[in-house]
């Protein structure tokens, strides 16, 4: 791996950031910047002066600085323009740690580029200006989601507009690493990684959702959906996310679902035996969250994990139940999760020397940034209410957790880890 070689002392870079922080109202500086990259376009004379005065004002402050910073001080007005000092210490840090920048955005969305609770479910605009900055510098991006397809395409369409979606260096993961859709690459622009998947696999998820709702019961008909997915099984509540109703919908259907899985198994590989409790036993097993859900349901399991047959056993590796609270039940395929996904991704690109700045909030993204950490492939970032072991995670290694709605922060402090990483 190449790794790049400092010009100057890291001490002196060190030095030279808290000059430009003591010595310069940034504060100022980055209130201009915002005010220019995400006015509104309005048809008013009053308000365009308005936006050339903020523009001459910034200009007149970046010169300062770089009157005072001859060698990088084009560079040192950019990071100022757009990261807060903690940014800027924390991007340095990032770059005396890894020894270079980002080559590549690995992004999740829903709770993590936007946020029911402060975002309105939006991509919020300085957000959205941030990517469109990283996409003129030629920076790839790899929108990482449990989402469909359509769903992805269409609110980056409408936030970054059809060109940049349809550039070539965007790809969208989608069903969490099921399909992966590249614009502008022929026959490799979709990939459904799904059909890799042997018969007897694809067959079990073909009896679940084909059972999923007209066999499910009337209160599971009436208080939740199936979501549009092309392979995985996802079941979405009908009432407002993260409330009382859609917790107690989502943790039946998570029941539900075991039971099917289980029903499916048994139809497709003629098994004898109480697949169901092997089914409960396995996946409560596996995850502490799902084992609390089945006790509050009245369905844990009378059978240990030891009784699981290994044939079953075998395929209920292969089978990922997935439970988020208040939020979502799901089926997916262990042999096709977000890690795969974004390996395609990267291999479409053309990036052969990741080293990706991942976000997300659930254990799917988790899987990407224990990824990236074992193969020294990128960083991890994480909003403050991400699930436990993805904070665990995140705190564990760069340590970067950002705010509720607050995504442009990791970004900004991204883009000052390249600028800086620039002058190396």
């Amino acid at each position: 791996m190449k790794r790049l070689k400092s010009r100057g002392s890291v001490m002196e870079r060190y030095d030279q950031l808290y000059k430009l922080y003591d010595d310069f109202d940034t504060e100022t500086l980055r209130a201009h910047q915002d005010f220019v990259d995400v006015f509104p376009p309005v048809d008013s004379r009053v308000a365009l002066e308005y936006w050339q005065d903020a523009s001459d004002e910034l200009s007149v402050r970046k010169n300062e600085i770089r009157e005072a910073f001859p060698a990088v001080g084009e560079t040192f007005a950019d990071v100022a323009a757009h990261a807060t000092r903690e940014e800027a210490f924390t991007a340095l840090d990032l770059l005396t740690k890894h020894e270079r920048g980002v080559n590549v955005l690995v992004l999740d969305v829903d709770e993590t580029l936007r946020s029911a609770g402060n975002t309105d479910n939006e991509i919020p605009r300085e957000t959205l200006h941030l990517l469109t900055e990283f996409h003129e510098r030629g920076m790839p991006i790899v929108i990482c989601t449990g989402q469909t397809l359509e769903n992805v395409k269409g609110f980056l369409i409408q936030g970054l507009g059809n060109e940049l979606v349809h550039s070539g260096d965007v790809s969208i993961v989608y069903e969490a690493g099921t399909g992966v859709f590249t614009p502008g690459h022929g026959a490799d622009t979709k990939q459904l990684l799904y059909e890799d998947l042997d018969d007897d696999i694809r067959a079990m998820f073909d009896y679940v959702r084909s059972h999923v709702l007209p066999d499910a019961p009337e209160s599971l008909r009436a208080g939740c959906h199936l979501q549009g997915n092309e392979f995985n099984v996802t079941i979405k509540p009908n009432f407002e996310t993260g409330s009382r109703e859609a917790r107690a919908v989502i943790d039946e259907a998570l029941v539900y679902q075991i039971d099917l899985l289980a029903s499916a198994v048994g139809d497709v590989l003629s098994v004898d035996g109480d697949v169901t409790e092997w089914a409960r036993a396995y996946y409560a097993d596996a995850d502490p969250e799902i084992r609390s859900v089945l006790e509050s349901e009245s369905a844990s399991p009378t059978v240990g994990v030891d009784a699981v047959p290994d044939d079953v056993r075998a395929v209920f590796e292969r089978i990922d139940v997935a439970y988020y609270e208040a939020d979502a039940a799901e089926i997916g395929s262990l042999e096709l999760n977000k890690v795969v996904g974004v390996q395609s991704a990267l291999d479409v690109l053309g990036i052969d020397d990741p080293f990706a700045l991942v976000m997300g909030d659930s254990k799917s993204d988790l899987r990407v940034m224990r990824w990236v950490d074992e193969e020294d492939a990128g960083i991890g970032a994480a909003p403050e209410h991400a699930s436990r072991d993805v904070l665990d995670h995140v705190l564990d290694t760069d340590g970067l957790v950002f705010d509720r709605g607050k995504a442009a922060v990791p970004l900004r402090m991204t883009y000052a880890l390249n600028r800086l990483a620039s002058l190396q």
